[in-house]
């Protein structure tokens, strides 16, 4: 079972870990197929097997996060009482998933409190971790808004909005 192997559900119980993998479902994906729209109804979580999937926000298609790595869990929306997906996922090359049922997942994770309390741990880091990278992307943009050139020798002060002669 790949499951066991991410780090989602690393060192839990096997027993567990066999109800959870009962109540998905693997299936391949083309590239640039849609897995779900931002807003759509959470009826799925997902973990990564194989491919990159691409998550975004926003009329623009504003990237949020790639998800490359084999192990890599979405979807969480339907994990956490939200009714519809914060973002859309987007297959950016052939991609290879194991999909579970929200409702089959949570009925597991009733069932196992303690199992249930530890995976929500590790996908609150998960989470947590996704949100630090958000946060770094976004410090970059800034400082390279900044830093911005207007004209051979000018920049602009995001803070003030003034014009300043950079040092040469």
């Amino acid at each position: 079972m790949f499951i066991l192997q991410t780090d989602l559900f690393r060192g839990m119980s096997k027993d567990f870990v066999k109800r959870v993998y009962d109540t998905s479902v693997k299936e391949s994906y083309r590239e640039h197929e849609i897995l779900f729209p931002e807003g759509g109804k959470a009826k799925y979580f997902y973990i990564l097997l194989k491919g990159r999937v691409k998550l975004e926000v926003g009329e623009i298609r504003q990237l949020v996060y790639t998800l490359e790595r084999p192990g890599e869990a979405f979807g969480w929306s339907s994990l956490v009482g939200r009714e519809n997906y914060s973002a859309s996922a987007k297959c950016m090359a052939d991609t290879k998933l194991v999909k579970f049922d929200r409702d089959k997942f949570r009925t597991v994770l009733e069932k196992d409190p303690s199992n249930g309390l530890e995976l929500f741990r590790r996908l609150s880091g998960a989470l947590g971790e996704r949100l630090i990278n958000s946060y770094g992307a976004l410090a970059f943009a800034q400082l390279s808004e900044d830093h911005r050139t207007y004209g051979s020798s000018l920049t602009l002060k995001q803070a003030g909005g003034e014009v300043s002669e950079s040092s040469q």
